[in-house]
């Protein structure tokens, strides 16, 4: 590359929702922002979470100076575990951001990494590139953008952000840092396109405690559960601060939320009075009315603790006609189903159930569209690409720049394993790199042409049929019936007769060959397409076969 030429490469947040991560290269130097990662969908059986494929920064790993990330959110810094297994280099964020990090990284006790603490304002040149930070408010505290600086432009990328004009530690999103670098010059802005669908302004997270405190008014006398995002310490710092004032103590369910609640309490992110802290197991020590639960479970996660509370499985908590549960949240895409599911069951064992289509219960983290032309007016670009959402975010997002003046010709819409070239004067797609899905299970990673996934899904969706025989190597005859086991594949009532026609098929089909001295490798695949072909015809299904056998 010349000198005037910045290169970055969209190893995830584009077209899609979650697992942010964005490549930076100048000359021989590249700078990360975030290693996030993403929940799988339900085509995906087994897999615990989805990464980006690194393949492109493993293949440049000794040019990577950097890892900045731009907040602590699970689609941010969820992949940095495996990503740091590859790439040795610095970690960047704020106090709170690391602080998670740290937390997460306790699970991988062999991945060594360095991390160093940015502030808003800090600017830090780290090779050729200067990176300033810029505070943003978001639904987690230590939010930044990022002005990336090289001779081939001003780069800004907004992160995930929203502008609250009553922002719970009251610093407002830096839009007057963002005006004057607009004014000294940005050749691009990369911008973030969640809630770009969505008119006129995000709402403060001030009113959301506004629209709680009303519910604790009104409801004296009840059990109340908050079921929340974790990771939202602005949102557990108004929940806290609403039990302190009316009196009740305050029990945490959730592995995530108690771990966040430590990291917020140890970095002094959130403050109250630790007397009303109550282990869960002490909870029947206290009237109704003197109890708050705060609880993970708002996306309906099969195993988090409300979800358990709902289906009658949480030891220490049985859900009753006086129990109130708040979803101070809203679904995420995708989700809808599961968490309905959750509050369907919670009103069926009596309770009542308060969520955001009722109340003002939820306020995104993510700018709207007023906010978003706030930040493209005061920027004022030469060039721009729409970040972090789905492809009809991005073309929705181009359609407001175009709106607000910009040329179609200096709009690109990004795709994974895009590369892009920035110079002073210009910008354009120069190709495409290796980029798309890694599939984390367990302590193994995989990708999606996996055969563990294909035969996962072949179990799922036509189950399994194990035949076991034993042979005579000798003469050649079958010893005993083969022994059959199915899972899946027929209904309880058709399962003996099933089993009993596949024997006799079986024996059948073996008849007509000579089996002396055969290979039993040979009698396996033989049996298998056999018994395949036999179920199909009776069940119009392809279960997986499993033959075992056996010489005597």
């Amino acid at each position: 590359m010349n000198n005037n030429k910045l290169k970055i490469t969209f190893l995830g947040g584009v077209g899609e929702i979650g697992k942010n991560m964005t490549a930076f290269e100048y000359n021989d130097e590249i700078i990360v922002v975030d290693a996030g990662m993403t929940f799988p969908g339900d085509d995906l059986p087994g897999i615990d979470v989805v990464i980006p494929d690194i393949t492109y920064l493993i293949n440049n790993k000794d040019k990577i100076k950097a890892i900045i990330l731009t907040h602590g959110h699970e689609d941010h810094i969820g992949a940095l575990p495996f990503v740091l297994q590859e790439i040795h280099a610095p970690i960047y964020g704020t106090r709170l951001t690391l602080a998670l990090v740290e937390n997460k990284m306790k699970e991988h006790p062999k991945v060594k990494y360095k991390a160093i603490t940015v502030k808003p304002r800090n600017v830090l040149k780290i090779g050729a590139f200067s990176v300033e930070f810029i505070k943003v408010s978001h639904s987690i505290a230590g939010s930044l953008a990022l002005c990336i600086s090289t001779p081939a432009g001003n780069v800004i990328h907004t992160g995930d952000f929203k502008i609250d004009f009553e922002p719970i530690d009251g610093v407002m999103t830096d839009l007057q840092r963002f005006g004057e670098l607009g004014r000294k010059g940005v050749s691009l802005l990369l911008c973030e396109s969640t809630n770009v669908c969505r008119p006129g302004y995000s709402m403060s997270e001030k009113s959301v405690g506004r629209a709680l405190e009303e519910i604790f008014k009104s409801h004296p006398d009840n059990r109340i559960f908050v079921a929340t995002f974790a990771s939202n310490i602005h949102r557990l710092q108004q929940i806290l601060q609403l039990a302190e004032k009316y009196g009740r103590k305050v029990a945490f369910t959730g592995r995530s939320m108690i771990n966040i609640i430590d990291v917020g309490m140890k970095i002094g992110e959130i403050k109250f009075n630790r007397d009303i802290l109550i282990d869960i197991d002490k909870i029947d020590k206290y009237a109704d009315k003197e109890l708050l639960i705060v609880t993970t479970g708002s996306q309906g996660e099969p195993l988090s603790a409300l979800t358990r509370m709902a289906a009658g499985d949480f030891k220490q908590i049985k859900i009753g006609p006086n129990d109130l549960i708040v979803f101070s949240s809203s679904p995420i895409p995708g989700n809808e189903k599961s968490v309905y599911n959750v509050i369907n069951s919670l009103f069926q064992k009596g309770a009542d159930v308060i969520y955001d289509e009722l109340e003002q219960v939820h306020a995104s983290g993510h700018a709207c569209q007023e906010e978003i032309k706030t930040i493209h007016a005061l920027v004022k670009p030469k060039f721009f690409m729409p970040i972090h959402g789905e492809f009809r975010h991005l073309k929705m997002h181009k359609q407001i720049a175009m709106q607000l003046g910009m040329e179609e010709r200096n709009i690109i819409l990004p795709s994974l394993g895009m590369q892009v070239e920035l110079t002073p004067n210009s910008i354009k797609k120069v190709g495409y790199t290796t980029a798309g899905q890694r599939l984390i299970d367990g302590y193994g990673i995989g990708d999606m042409d996996s055969n563990v996934l294909r035969d996962r899904k072949q179990l799922s969706e036509d189950g399994i049929c194990v035949v076991v025989m034993t042979i005579n190597n000798v003469s050649g005859e079958v010893v005993g019936d083969p022994f059959i086991i199915t899972r899946g594949v027929v209904y309880q009532d058709e399962a003996e007769a099933f089993v009993q026609d596949t024997k006799s098929m079986i024996i059948a089909s073996l008849k007509e060959q000579d089996l002396r001295g055969c290979d039993p490798t040979v009698i396996r695949n033989t049996i298998r397409r056999n018994v395949s072909n036999f179920i199909f015809k009776r069940t119009k299904r392809r279960p997986m076969i499993l033959t075992i056998v056996l010489l005597d």
